[in-house]
């Protein structure tokens, strides 16, 4: 069975925008609060930091609870894992997640500068300067035949896109227009020359877009 790139439960503002800009140690999204976008996924019952009991069911949340399911790596760009720039200056940055992050497989930071890889609980850190192919062969190899997921952000999504190795996406479209930004698209309909696609609602007004290549 083949290995598949699966971009998960990324979302985007109703004008495709999918982060901010000036992205700083305190505003990990830059000038985007990510409550604007994430609400309905930290809104469900299965979203892992929460804290208290309840939670919404039905599709939101089928969606936030397949998140890890058959992932064996994750591939993320540089600004996913961290506010830093050009060479690295702060080898005791590990991410954003803490001591616990909640990737759970080995994890492929996209990067120019490399730097030793390192373990946070169950999850190891590789940094890798090469491009898209080389780093889901790496990928693959880890995920010892289970699926890779492609973290994000947006610059690296596009990237495996433009180089037509992304197998399945799942966007998450919120009612949200932010204007500005890093945008993933104009339109969904730039993805259907190769992908099918499948937009499903939700009662929470989240838009659910479900791509998969033809």
């Amino acid at each position: 069975m083949d290995q598949l790139l699966r971009v998960m439960n990324f979302t985007v503002s109703s004008d495709g925008i999918g982060a901010g800009e000036d992205q700083t140690l305190e505003r990990p999204f830059g000038h985007v609060s990510p409550e604007r976008l994430f609400s309905w996924a930290g809104a469900t019952a299965s979203w892992p930091m929460r804290t208290d009991p309840g939670g919404s069911r039905g599709l939101d949340d089928y969606f936030t609870r397949d998140f890890a399911h058959n992932i064996g790596a994750e591939i993320m760009g540089r600004n996913k894992f961290g506010p830093q720039r050009g060479p690295w200056q702060d080898h005791d940055w590990r991410g954003w997640w803490g001591d616990e992050p909640p990737f759970h497989t080995p994890v492929f930071v996209m990067t120019h500068h490399e730097r030793p890889s390192f373990t946070l609980s169950d999850t190891t850190f590789h940094f890798v300067a090469a491009d898209p192919v080389t780093v889901l062969e790496q990928a693959r190899e880890a995920a010892q035949g289970k699926d890779v997921r492609l973290g994000g952000g947006v610059t690296t999504i596009r990237e495996f896109l433009d180089a037509d190795l992304v197998d399945t996406m799942h966007v998450a479209v919120t009612q949200v227009e932010l204007g500005s930004g890093l945008r993933l698209w104009d339109s969904p309909d730039e993805l259907l020359d190769r992908f099918h696609l499948e937009v499903v609602p939700s009662s929470s007004g989240i838009a659910h877009h479900l791509f998969w290549r033809k």
